[in-house]
């Protein structure tokens, strides 16, 4: 297979990254990331201006992209950036629209009119479609949701419910149907906790766990590219302030141990690279357990590269590696909520296990 990127992805990846370079640095950032609605309305409606968001659904679904490596293609420029608007929640929801014909939806998001989000994890179903207990009767549904992505700033939610029958279901409530409370998480990221007590809500599918696995999956692969976006920053960062301290009279960079290390992590952020661009070619698979063993797979070691990035990366800084003021600490902090964001390490290391036993591979 082929991986060189498309001349498209080339032009999309190229403006992406000279829009968050130029309209996004690292100060506007941290101003808009914190506070209020926790991104800026104004850069969200620039980069749907750019087209960004019909990257990440196909053609036939009213954009222009939708692969794998369209989507890599765009969360790896967010993570260099660490840019702070709600891309994940709306590829998410723009992923389970397009696949239920919601077409008038995803044209809305598509232009940047409208902003989504997909509730489905709960306080005691974390990771786990199972266990979750939000219900629908009729047209109202009544539950909790939390840590929904994006739901900060969403103006429809898409709730993943039990249906009478039984069945996990797709719903859609107006946000203002809903208690929306919003906040930004630890590394500025926003998300909203979800309260239904009798919402109104439009049903998308009574059964809709296919398209939920498949749009949780292109959601972890969004998250690997965007760790490996901020990881070869912070790499560049690092070896930046390693050649400009200075100790014993010459730079810190050319004492072996610290080369050592510098190597180690460099190392670790190329094995995330090829396994976030397996992991991209799979999700185009129509093999549903090998592509979810190739993204789980990719989580996992995802989520341990961008732990030691990120400490290693704080250790060699010293402590101005822990500032607020120093970009490097963002960036660390970040990475580590990538791994915790739609299951942490262990939770795709059970699943890989699973898996593979289910695949007779393990």
């Amino acid at each position: 297979m082929d991986f060189t990127p498309t001349e498209d992805r080339r032009m999309i990846g190229d403006s992406l990254r000279r829009y968050l370079a130029e309209q996004y640095p690292i100060e506007h950032r941290n101003k808009v990331a914190y506070e209020g609605v926790f991104h800026d309305p104004a850069k969200w409606a620039e980069l749907a201006e750019l087209g960004i968001l019909g990257a990440l659904v196909s053609e036939d679904d009213g954009g222009f992209g939708g692969a794998g490596f369209d989507i890599t293609t765009v969360f790896e420029e967010m993570g260099r950036a660490i840019c702070a608007e709600p891309m994940l929640g709306n590829l998410m929801a723009l992923r389970l629209y397009a696949a239920h014909g919601e077409a008038e939806r995803v044209e809305a998001i598509i232009a940047g009119t409208d902003k989504a989000a997909f509730g489905f994890d709960e306080s005691d179903a974390y990771g786990d479609l199972d266990s979750i207990t939000t219900s629908a009767d009729g047209d109202t549904l009544t539950g909790r949701k939390t840590v929904v992505y994006g739901g900060n700033s969403a103006d429809y939610l898409l709730i993943a419910a039990k249906s009478a029958k039984g069945a996990l279901g797709l719903y859609e409530v107006a946000a203002g149907d809903a208690e929306v409370l919003p906040y930004a998480m630890i590394d500025g990221a926003g998300a909203a906790e979800i309260i239904l007590d009798k919402s109104k809500a439009r049903c998308l599918a009574e059964d809709a766990r296919a398209a939920i696995e498949l749009a949780l999956d292109a959601g972890r692969v969004a998250l690997c590219a965007e760790a490996v976006g901020a990881m070869d920053v912070l790499k560049v960062m690092t070896k930046d302030y390693l050649m400009q301290r200075q100790q014993f009279g010459r730079p810190i960079a050319l004492f072996q141990a610290l080369q050592h290390r510098l190597v180690d992590f460099s190392i670790e952020i190329e094995q995330a690279r090829s396994i976030t661009i397996h992991a991209a070619a799979k999700l185009d698979s129509n093999d549903a357990k090998a592509r979810a063993l190739a993204v789980a797979q990719a989580k996992n070691l995802i989520g341990r590269a961008g732990k030691l990035v990120a400490e290693e990366a704080v250790q060699m800084h010293g402590g101005i590696g822990m500032t607020w003021e120093y970009s490097g600490s963002h960036y660390a902090k970040r990475l580590i909520m990538i791994d915790h964001q739609l299951g942490d390490t262990e939770d795709q290391l059970r699943t890989a296990m699973a898996l593979s036993d289910l695949a007779g591979t393990a």
